[in-house]
């Protein structure tokens, strides 16, 4: 017998320049899309918005040079690079100044193509796309949305699901205090960085949350259930980073990053050590 459920389609917009600015300067646009079809949906549309400085790129062969394998490097992903010249303005003061906005292009995009589209991945945190949300809502369209840091609260309220990047296992690679990783193990594994949410506190002592590998089945947060996607790590609050005001927690807005290694806790596997506090999340 044939199988004849359908498969969902999904388009993904992202807004590079806000991902850029945010944190998302060393983001992997593989696992973004891995991301954006984890319940094997097909990816119908896959746009990335950049803009181009064609006088830099005449004076800067560096700029020139690597701006195009980015381009490159997106099309062999399957995303189709919609370019926007950044155009040059004289003020008052007679200062120039570039602008190369693709806001309206992305917005014009994902509302016309989402008449056929089941799901929408919006991947930016600029609350001006929160209007278009809505309205790509009311044609019958789920809305995620993908931020990085500075998320505009509006959006993130509009959104049927909302995830801040930094929690997507690999999206953006892990950094120490003392700069970019090497070699380390994968993501979930005993000494690697993972990235979590603290939703559970008491006393001196409490439990992170993090993502060990995406799945269909986001909303399973109990990570006792067998088809959770999660797994949680203890942490003692003498790990926590200065920073940070224990009585605050437990706390979605948090995003934190820390190493696992091994629990002398029996209530799990890992334990959360050298917690850094990474990113604010909007309420």
């Amino acid at each position: 017998m044939h199988d004849t459920r359908s498969i969902s389609r999904v388009g993904v917009y992202v807004d590079t320049a806000n991902m850029y600015r945010n944190g998302g300067f060393r983001m992997r646009y593989d696992v973004l899309r891995e991301f954006a079809c984890r319940d094997g949906a097909e990816p119908a549309r896959l746009n990335a918005y950049v803009s181009f400085d064609a006088d830099r790129a005449r004076a800067d062969p560096v700029y020139e040079r690597s701006t195009q394998r980015f381009y490159s490097l997106l099309r062999d992903f399957g995303y189709k690079v919609q370019i926007k010249d950044v155009r040059w303005y004289e003020d008052e003061s007679g200062k120039r100044y570039g602008k190369a906005n693709a806001d309206l292009d992305l917005a014009v995009d994902m509302l016309l193509q989402s008449e056929n589209l089941d799901r929408v991945m919006l991947v930016t945190g600029d609350g001006d796309f929160t209007r278009v949300v809505s309205a790509v809502q009311n044609r019958g369209c789920r809305v995620e949305v993908v931020a990085l840091d500075n998320a505009s609260a509006d959006l993130r309220r509009e959104a049927d699901l909302f995830i801040s990047g930094f929690l997507v296992p690999e999206l953006v690679p892990a950094f120490s205090n003392g700069g970019p990783l090497g070699d380390e193990p994968a993501w979930g594994e005993v000494g690697s960085l993972v990235r979590g949410s603290c939703y559970f506190h008491k006393l001196n002592y409490g439990f992170m949350r993090f993502l060990r590998v995406p799945g269909p089945k986001l909303w399973l947060t109990d990570t006792q259930h067998p088809e959770s996607p999660y797994e949680t790590a203890y942490f003692h609050d003498s790990n926590l980073p200065e920073n940070v005001d224990s009585q605050n927690l437990p706390s979605y807005n948090h995003v934190f990053q820390f190493e696992l290694v091994e629990s002398r806790h029996p209530s799990g596997k890992f334990e959360a050590r050298n917690i850094e506090f990474l990113s604010w999340v909007p309420t």
